[in-house]
């Protein structure tokens, strides 16, 4: 790896795997400690035996320099702006399909605004709305 990443060379170097406690951390403190790189881990795109080993080995890493970033941030700094017309619509597929929320406002804009059609397939069941009813008082005390 010492090799591949020195005749890159490029000094940022975005790290995401398994174990963030072992492998993710014991790479990100040699490469910043011996050969001067800029760790960015993906936090969201790293996996512990824990949670808390998880959380613990995130916090020493950001300790010692590491910046700690989620796997959308990653994408749209590449992307960098809209106006990168190669790589939009497979940028933006990733997120319709991938980005909660963010991506739900890509499917309104492309639906409402730029009325595209609706990207779900056949029907679906609509629910029928629920009135809002007086609060439920909470049975007494035994």
């Amino acid at each position: 790896m010492r090799n591949a990443l020195a005749a890159n060379g490029r000094k940022k170097v975005v790290v995401s795997g398994l174990w963030t406690e072992v492998c993710n951390t014991t790479f990100a403190l040699c490469a910043m400690l011996e050969g001067d790189y800029e760790i960015y881990m993906v936090a969201d795109a790293s996996g512990g035996t824990s949670k808390d080993a998880h959380d613990f080995a995130m916090q020493r890493m950001i300790q010692a320099g590491a910046v700690p970033v989620t796997w959308q941030q990653v994408l749209l700094e590449w992307q960098r702006d809209w106006a990168r017309r190669d790589t939009y619509n497979e940028v933006m597929a990733i997120v319709r399909e991938h980005s909660g929320a963010y991506g739900m406002g890509v499917d309104y804009a492309y639906t409402m605004v730029h009325k595209a059609p609706q990207r779900t397939a056949g029907t679906h069941e609509v629910l029928a709305p629920v009135p809002a009813t007086a609060a439920v008082a909470a049975p007494a005390a035994g």
